[in-house]
């Protein structure tokens, strides 16, 4: 048994090296997230133009948790889609295939039937109602370009043919992503579009989108939760997301019947958008005035979040503390230790409540048991804890205050 064992650590140690076999098997083998190559192609000229080629960030869900696909050398899978109509263009492209020289080798599958329909993208025009247009200055371009952000339901015709070659994006761009259930009407879409010209003609191309779904809220009332939300590579870092998220929230906002606006398991960047968005849009609101922010975090404060704006007691929770901090002189000793003080005793809350569970856990637990649970809850350790996330909270704050002041 011994024996055995110094063998299985041995072999731990030094793995044996791959046969000629195995290394000219492994030649063969591709990284999926690189060899599948990505574009949305508004004139025939882009097809061939590498500048406009993206790259997926997650291929698991079409080839493996290893995300990898074996059979080719070189190997490209393009898969181009129109600007604004997301028709598809399919095309797979090697080097050499694992069957020119083994014969008893197969490659996996990669490809399928493609169709291109982008002499028709003229015809191609927004679906629903229009919300909301907005200009960001390009750069490159040395102008400011337009961009429209437009309501949708699934009955509007030619949508939901759409949307299947939309959601498609989500599998590369989002680790966990799944499609949802169209047919339930309390489904709302929200698209944005560019608006730009060619030759004298309006064209419109695609830049991302949000779902939303409406929950029932006891007796009359319904809380929009945003499940979905991408802005396509190429438009990523050019505050889309933001002001998406913002028309979504002044939609909202004109329902009686919507009590607030959450968001299904948030991504980190996500909250760091919407702290931007409700700091924004809270500095319109009476309670968040300058003088009420000295006076601490208030019901009137929560009340006319959630009554104008859809803003729940915890997001309103998060803004005041942001535009507190944006009226704190941190140089005075005083004031700076007034606002940590204030962000601290909302950060022990859970701490608070350990310390609950565990009085009460002492009428039944045994010593031994009870000993454990107290060096789990070690009181300088919860200090150091709780300042870690003080900081880690002040630094987001000071993220969001310096976006606020770019705006």
């Amino acid at each position: 048994f011994i024996y055995a064992v110094m063998i299985d650590m041995f072999l731990c140690a030094f793995p044996p090296a791959m046969n000629d076999m195995e290394k000219k098997l492994a030649e063969y083998k591709c990284d999926t997230n690189e060899a599948v190559c990505l574009k949305l192609v508004r004139f025939p000229e882009d097809i061939d133009d590498e500048s406009t080629t993206f790259h997926p960030e997650f291929s698991h869900q079409l080839y493996g948790d290893d995300e990898v696909a074996f059979g080719y050398k070189g190997l490209q899978i393009q898969l181009y889609y129109s600007a604004g109509n997301l028709s598809t263009l399919f095309k797979v492209k090697y080097t050499a295939r694992v069957t020119d020289t083994f014969d008893c080798m197969e490659p996996d599958d990669v490809e399928d039937d493609f169709i291109s329909l982008l002499e028709k993208e003229a015809n191609f025009k927004p679906f629903g109602s229009l919300l909301h247009t907005y200009k960001v200055h390009n750069v490159e371009a040395g102008e400011d370009l337009t961009y429209q952000i437009h309501k949708v339901d699934i009955s509007c015709p030619g949508f939901r043919e759409y949307h299947e070659r939309l959601q498609t994006f989500l599998m590369w761009f989002i680790e966990t992503a799944s499609f949802i259930d169209v047919d339930d009407d309390r489904w709302d879409f929200f698209l944005v579009f560019e608006k730009y010209n060619k030759d004298g003609e309006t064209l419109y191309a695609t830049v991302g989108y949000m779902t939303v779904y409406n929950y029932y809220v006891y007796p009359d009332k319904t809380r929009p939760r945003v499940s979905q939300m991408l802005v396509l590579l190429p438009f990523q870092g050019e505050g889309h997301g933001a002001q998406l998220l913002e028309t979504v929230h002044r939609y909202y906002c004109t329902s009686a019947k919507v009590q607030d606006i959450t968001a299904e398991d948030p991504s980190e960047n996500y909250v760091k958008m919407r702290d931007f968005v409700l700091v924004k849009l809270c500095l319109t609101l009476s309670s968040f005035s300058s003088e009420k922010l000295s006076q601490g975090f208030s019901e009137e404060m929560v009340s006319e979040a959630r009554e104008k704006l859809k803003i729940n007691k915890k997001h309103a929770r998060r803004v005041y503390e942001i535009l507190r901090l944006q009226n704190t002189d941190m140089s005075d000793e005083e004031k700076a230790r007034e606002f940590r003080l204030e962000v601290k005793k909302r950060l022990y809350g859970p701490y608070r409540k350990n310390q609950r569970e565990l009085t009460k856990m002492q009428k039944c637990l045994r010593p031994e048991e009870l000993a454990s649970h107290i060096s789990q809850m070690d009181t300088r350790l919860q200090h150091e804890e709780l300042d870690k996330s003080y900081q880690d909270v002040l630094a987001e704050y000071r993220r969001v205050l310096e976006r606020l002041a770019q705006a």
